[in-house]
């Protein structure tokens, strides 16, 4: 099960204390005060790895901490410090204190933030230590670490975003062109969680289908939308049967109701976040292979050209056109 939102609560580890100790060795007069310093208490980080299904593992964990500094000892030993948390998240998490409304994103595999930090250790008798008191029988406790309650929102990196309606072919796109395994189906809302292939290099994520009404939380909602706000580029997938019944579908080739679609998509996505609207767009009509008429095809294709935007003409049973599809969005990638 994809997740992509979870909250945790987190806390670093408490400083150890500082101790009361006295040095007592025979033949020395004056030991004096020889009690360690507690340790520091541990931090809590993120790291950042290339698993978009790591959130699911912690579903049912929800408490994080860190482990505590050790007590100081006599003989001025100092406590250890407590080990460090790290808790992996997937690139692309959007970590929120939810007290203070702090945020940070982890953007690439490797990037290291630090959450909390661990409270320092107490104060030995020792630290106290003074030409004019020379026995302190004074130590101190070690701090409290720092805590905090934590939202975990994942928004995907991906060099191409699949948009379109549902049962627009992405997922058959995505396995055709890249070593993804999608699952897919004749009807709407096949792709429930957004798959990820890799394409020469290249990330491709299939966002699963939207429909209007998306940005208000229609169908699948917004809870795929924010998938497309850090893809580089869009392919924006127009199928040639607009009704996505059958192959046989009577709305078949009619290019007012693709361009309809189209514009439905456009604006679920301006309405959103007016930024996704900027983005890099081509458009790929899919399932040419249902047209008989080549006119038709040929018009739909002049039709969304008037866009301004490459245009892709796609069959996933063709594959010269698999193949003049992917070499220009490999161009379009590399320039």
């Amino acid at each position: 099960m994809f997740i992509d939102e979870i909250q945790f609560y987190a806390k670093a580890g408490r400083g150890g204390d500082g101790v009361v100790r006295w040095r007592r060795e025979k033949f020395i007069d004056k030991g004096g005060p020889n009690g360690g310093d507690g340790g520091r208490g541990g931090d809590v980080y993120a790291l950042a790895i290339s698993d978009i299904h790591l959130l699911a593992k912690y579903k049912h964990k929800k408490d994080f901490r860190a482990e505590k500094g050790e007590d100081g000892g006599g003989g001025s030993r100092h406590g250890k410090d407590g080990q460090d948390l790290i808790i992996e998240l997937p690139v692309g998490s959007v970590i929120t204190n939810v007290e203070n409304g702090a945020s940070v994103s982890l953007d690439k595999v490797g990037q290291k933030e630090l959450l909390l930090k661990g409270g320092e250790g107490g104060y030995g008798n020792e630290h106290y230590k003074s030409s004019t008191n020379v026995a302190p029988k004074k130590a101190s406790r070690g701090l409290e670490g720092e805590e905090g309650n934590f939202k975990i929102e994942l928004e995907l990196f991906a060099d191409v975003g699949l948009i379109g309606m549902p049962n627009a072919g992405k997922s058959s796109l995505l396995n055709s062109i890249t070593n993804a395994n999608a699952k897919i189906g004749n009807y709407q809302f096949t792709t429930l969680d957004p798959n990820l292939g890799d394409f020469y290099g290249f990330t491709i994520a299939d966002i699963p289908g939207l429909i209007e009404g998306a940005s208000e939380g229609k169908g699948l909602g917004v809870k795929f939308l924010k998938h497309t706000k850090r893809t580089k580029m869009i392919a924006h997938l127009v199928s040639f049967d607009p009704e996505g019944k059958s192959t046989t579908s009577n709305g078949a080739g009619n290019e007012k109701e693709m361009m309809r679609n189209y514009k439905i998509i456009r604006g679920e996505l301006e309405k959103y976040d007016k930024q996704l609207a900027e983005k890099e767009e081509v458009v790929v009509l899919t399932k040419s292979d249902i047209i008989e008429d080549q006119k038709k095809i040929e018009k739909a294709k002049k039709d969304f050209e008037k866009l301004g935007k490459p245009v892709f003409v796609l069959s996933l049973f063709d594959d010269a056109s698999i193949k003049n599809f992917m070499d220009g969005l490999v161009k379009l990638l590399r320039k």
